[in-house]
């Protein structure tokens, strides 16, 4: 684990280890522990905890496949990737998907694109941007 304090998040799953690999394969986020029922996953900015949901729970989710985008959701997390390219790619082979290219969008030096995990969960990925010149306007 880091050193130091750092943001962190828990997101609940009806399969953790699958769930688990999409994150390190897409987010590059490193597993830093896994027991039954529940992974650590580290950034040196981010602590992602993967739950197990609770059996009474998992029991009315239902995950189809392909997984069903779950949009109505409050949170969104945003995970920084060195590649929009390969993380679509990683996405797609992990159970997942990445919008396709045409629906990207730069804002704040940053290329930015919606996916949603194998289990539907929706989230964002962003990537610096190359620079051009434009980025003032943004």
């Amino acid at each position: 684990m880091t050193e130091h304090t750092v943001a962190a998040a828990v997101v609940y799953a009806k399969d953790v280890t699958r769930l688990s690999t999409f994150y390190t394969r897409v987010a590059g986020l490193s597993l830093a522990h896994a027991e039954g029922g529940f992974s650590t996953l580290e950034s040196p900015a981010l602590q992602l905890f993967v739950v197990a949901m609770h059996g009474d729970i998992a029991a009315r989710v239902h995950v189809s496949q392909p997984p069903v985008r779950r949009e109505n959701t409050a949170l969104k997390f945003v995970f920084p990737v060195e590649s929009l390219r390969d993380a679509r790619r990683a996405a797609a082979e992990h159970g997942g998907a990445l919008k396709p290219a045409e629906a990207e969008w730069a804002f704040g030096g940053h290329r930015y694109c919606d996916g949603h995990d194998t289990e539907g969960n929706v989230f964002q990925l962003r990537e610096r941007a190359v620079a051009t010149g434009d980025e003032a306007n943004d």
